[in-house]
């Protein structure tokens, strides 16, 4: 699907399909979209849980301020960031740079003292805050990656953090979560479906500076 025309097509969808289920192959897709993600210094604070499990979904839609589409929908995308950005993990990543580009250790010490040096003065709020950012990165990338492979996805930040954390026992993973996403494929009676694209035209968005 041309680029343009996926974006035009998607919306958040207000109502899903509860029968149609998103084939294997194409989560798979998806799971490699989203590990693909720019992030902040490469760092990839965010991680994604994906839940398919119907009656979940359904235990989840209280959680989600009494949203339906979480119920109906063929997967729910939970974006959730990492609690603890410390030495260890920052160094973690760097070892992976080497790991995979071969670079040499002295080329990357600057760097990495560098970012270890900025997240020591970070408090675990402003840690937060610089993952949820992230966090968004991926929603947004996400959103169009599903466009382009004919998914529909709503995403929301309407639901209760707090639960879902408790629900899925993410704060013993140190994580918390952020966002959620429910895919799936529109229901054929979504009025929200058949309605144009309402967008400021190009010239009141954008800003060309020549």
């Amino acid at each position: 699907m041309d680029i343009i025309k996926a974006l035009e097509w998607r919306y958040a969808t207000k109502k899903f399909d509860s029968e149609a289920i998103i084939p294997d192959e194409t989560i798979e897709l998806l799971k490699h979209a989203f590990n693909l993600t720019a992030s902040s210094y490469g760092l990839q604070p965010v991680k994604l849980l994906i839940v398919s499990n119907k009656s979940t979904l359904n235990d989840l839609v209280p959680l989600s301020m009494n949203q339906k589409q979480v119920g109906q929908a063929s997967h729910l995308c939970v974006f959730c960031v990492e609690t603890t950005i410390d030495e260890a993990y920052i160094r973690a990543f760097f070892d992976r740079i080497i790991s995979i580009n071969n670079t040499p250790d002295e080329v990357l010490n600057p760097f990495r003292t560098s970012v270890i040096n900025s997240f020591k003065q970070k408090s675990d709020d402003a840690v937060f805050k610089w993952g949820a950012k992230q966090a968004y990165l991926a929603m947004g990338n996400m959103l169009t990656v599903c466009a382009t492979q004919g998914v529909d996805a709503c995403p929301m930040e309407g639901f209760d953090p707090v639960e879902y954390d408790r629900f899925f026992k993410l704060n013993e993973q140190g994580l918390r979560s952020v966002l959620v996403m429910p895919i799936g494929y529109r229901a054929s009676d979504d009025m929200f479906g058949t309605l144009n694209k309402v967008r400021k035209p190009l010239n009141e968005s954008i800003i060309e500076f020549k």
